[in-house]
């Protein structure tokens, strides 16, 4: 069998490295190697591609869901539940720290975008904890490690795109990733806590936070703040578990009543309609254009025998259920370097899906494997989106030495959730078997 459609992906990464945007490398990769293998039948097989992903219906939640995130993040209610939670939490060493987690926790199920939520949490957090005196490299860690909780934090815009390529439930995705996702956040939590009782200069204490408000008042401002846009995420995911809507529609409702929250809390103006509705055309459109060129390399390559052949490379090294999850989630870890998410998704899944199914691989737990490992090369560098990201809105007094050393114990536990999630499938197979088959 020829060797020929390997070469896809050298040819892809040099690409790359010539500086196409991803999506455009794999457009054009599959139509270079598509040309040598279809010849002209490679248009009929470019079109039904993109006749697949325009007709999926599901595809239609992300710009809802984006939508939902990016008004919550223009009309202020993050920067009202930031200050709600630091109230009752900077009174404790690593106080502001802890508080930034919890909001990216929260921040993370009403956006969905990994990106987003560093972002806006980072420009929220970054002022108090530097003015307070906090560890830069604890700065980084929090808001980049917290940040990054939207990939595996339901509802999370990556789930939306994964379901589909490895044929899964998306409301079995959705709930698979719950617990490992909190599980993934308690220890970030414990973490900081911990590190800041036994260094208290790490996150010096604010002992005159909250100074002149009553617990009473304390209790409402957090409520207020707070009880909404939880209502809003028991909502959305709530009308998916008990069957009321389809995922699409439960984005529908998420982006209404993200509409509704600005108009209750004041803070919807046109200006903020508009940057939303840039905001949410630019990332779906980008999104689902490498959406469209991961899909058709990914249809290349297997059209070209290149499924066949890992299959045959596979039962040769008779590496068996657990080499194969090793062998596929390092390749993913790896590709993380240098191609977002959705690109790795797009050539990985579709390619190790027949192979994962016939060595018995329960696909709801592949993905959730799938979904920490990203999450994991999402901080690790020396590629690392995650301080991009941060580069863009820390000031100059955190240097890139600071990123690179501050995600070190984030990345740490990362792999801790994923050596958990491997060890014990049950976290996360369980809430989806409660919810939606009853045993």
């Amino acid at each position: 069998m020829s060797l020929f459609p390997l070469l896809m992906f050298p040819f892809l990464i040099v690409l790359l490295f010539l500086g196409f945007p991803i999506a455009f490398g794999m457009i054009a990769t599959a139509l270079v190697f598509g040309l040598v293998i279809f010849e002209g039948a490679l248009i009929h097989q470019f079109a039904q591609k993109i006749d697949d992903i325009s007709t999926n219906f599901v595809f239609a939640a992300v710009p809802l869901f984006i939508f939902m995130g990016a008004m919550l993040a223009q009309s202020g209610v993050a920067a009202q539940l930031y200050g709600a939670l630091s109230v009752w939490t900077r009174r404790f060493p690593g106080g502001l720290a802890i508080a930034t987690i919890l909001l990216c926790v929260v921040f993370a199920a009403c956006s969905g975008i990994v990106g987003a939520t560093e972002t806006v949490i980072g420009l929220l957090a970054i002022p108090p904890m530097l003015e307070r005196g906090y560890n830069k490299e604890l700065i980084v860690g929090t808001i980049t490690g917290g940040g990054s909780l939207g990939t595996i934090i339901p509802p999370s815009v990556i789930v939306i795109v994964l379901a589909p390529l490895a044929n899964v439930p998306v409301g079995d995705l959705l709930f698979g990733i719950a617990i490992p996702g909190l599980l993934m956040a308690g220890f970030f939590v414990v973490y900081v806590a911990g590190l800041c009782l036994w260094r208290p200069r790490y996150g010096p204490p604010d002992r005159t936070a909250g100074e002149g408000l009553s617990f009473g008042r304390k209790v409402a401002m957090t409520a207020t703040a707070m009880v909404p846009p939880i209502v809003l995420i028991l909502a959305v995911l709530g009308s998916i578990m008990v069957g009321l809507a389809a995922v699409t529609e439960a984005a529908a409702l998420g982006a209404a009543g993200s509409i509704g929250l600005a108009l209750a809390y004041r803070r919807l103006t046109v200006k903020v309609l508009w940057d939303t509705l840039l905001q949410t055309i630019g990332v779906t459109a980008m999104i689902m254009t490498i959406v469209v060129g991961g899909s058709v390399m990914a249809g290349v390559f297997i059209g070209g025998g290149g499924g066949l052949l890992l299959q045959e490379l596979v039962d040769h090294l008779q590496v068996g259920q657990a080499g194969l999850l090793a062998i596929v989630l390092s390749i993913a870890f790896v590709l993380g370097f240098l191609m977002d998410w959705i690109s790795i998704a797009l050539i990985l899944v579709p390619i190790f899906t027949p192979l994962l199914k016939a060595a018995g691989v329960d696909m709801v737990w592949f993905c959730v494997l799938l979904l920490i490992v990203f999450q994991t090369s999402y901080l690790t560098p020396p590629m690392a989106p995650a301080i991009f990201y941060f580069r863009a809105i820390s000031p100059p007094e955190i240097t890139t030495a600071h990123m690179y050393r501050g995600v070190i114990p984030f990345i740490v536990l990362q792999l801790l959730t994923l050596a958990a999630t491997l060890t014990w499938p049950e976290l996360a197979l369980w809430l989806p078997k409660q919810l939606f088959t009853g045993f």
